[in-house]
């Protein structure tokens, strides 16, 4: 016969079960509440009059190829209340901050330096920038650079039950990639499994394509952007190709970092395929433009939608 003791534990660990599994029946829930919202796009608008694309000038591949109207003096100068470091009031809404914590993950031995905006376990689910050379974890938390569009991020991650995070890459080679890919891996299980969105800048496409190489964090994730970044000659080999993981470019037609055109090629060869992939292009934008200019919560639908 068991002990009181033994019946004790025994219901504890029962209690414990239904527990967990309400957490998940609740997680699972709210991200069905979002995929069925707003005309059945998982992130419901935030801001859209003043973040939405500007005028298409050119489409192609069935509204996947577009040239949107980007003009310095309006998106920049007319946005900025002092140009490009500080957008004007209307575009930012800083009660998000208390949703915004610091700190340093242990991920499997390696630390991390990360901001966090959202929880830290069951997000509906996680948008993860990487920052280009000079960077650290303080530009894509930033509220009020890039005309304000890390502060959209953030609002739209934590109204609609997602996390973001935004990592310290301490360098673009292969020990960077591992941090992503532990990061990666470490947000999929705190989540439950749901859509983790890695999105890379300039430098930091560098980490997206290393990425794309590790299975099991690709296992994980739900796509990739690609921003103002270099293309992969070798992609075809990797496990992203393999999976068909869809991608996400946007790019300045005048980027003198890192030319449109060869990004624009890669784009097309993986077209020519049927592979799941996009490209917003922002006619005369530099290589900051995609930054600034990206919709996110047209490119995080797309995927979610997926």
């Amino acid at each position: 016969m068991a002990s009181h003791g033994q019946n004790e534990g025994a219901d504890r660990v029962s209690m414990s079960t239904v527990v967990f599994s309400v957490q998940r029946l609740i997680g699972a829930l709210l991200f069905v509440g979002l995929a069925t919202s707003a005309g059945a796009e998982p992130l419901r608008p935030y801001k859209d009059a003043l973040f939405g694309y500007g005028r298409v000038l050119q489409e192609a591949d069935g509204g996947d190829f577009r040239i949107i109207d980007y003009q310095e003096l309006r998106d920049i100068n007319a946005r900025d209340q002092i140009p490009e470091r500080r957008v004007k009031r209307a575009y930012v809404s800083l009660g998000v901050k208390n949703g915004q914590v610091n700190e340093t993950l242990d991920l499997g031995g390696r630390t991390l330096d990360v901001t966090r905006v959202g929880p830290d376990r069951g997000a509906a689910f996680t948008v993860i920038f990487i920052h280009g050379r000079g960077g650290d974890r303080r530009l894509g938390a930033n509220d009020f650079s890039f005309g304000g569009n890390f502060n959209r991020l953030k609002n739209l991650a934590l109204a609609n039950g997602g996390t973001y995070y935004a990592p310290s890459v301490r360098s673009f080679d292969a020990a960077g990639v591992t941090d992503v890919a532990e990061l990666i891996r470490f947000a999929a299980k705190g989540s439950g499994g749901r859509p983790v969105i890695l999105s890379c800048a300039s430098m930091g496409s560098f980490i997206c394509w290393g990425v794309a190489r590790d299975k099991a964090a690709v296992a994980a994730l739900g796509g990739m952007m690609v921003m103002a970044g270099v293309a992969d000659p070798d992609f075809r080999r990797s496990a992203a190709y393999g999976a068909q993981l869809p991608l996400f470019f946007s790019h300045g037609s005048q980027d003198n970092v890192y030319p449109a055109e060869t990004q624009i090629t890669f784009y097309r060869a993986l077209k020519a395929k049927n592979y799941p992939a996009r490209f917003v292009l922002f006619e005369t934008g530099s290589h900051g433009t995609p930054v600034r200019m990206t919709d996110w919560r047209e490119a995080l639908n797309w995927f979610l939608d997926r």
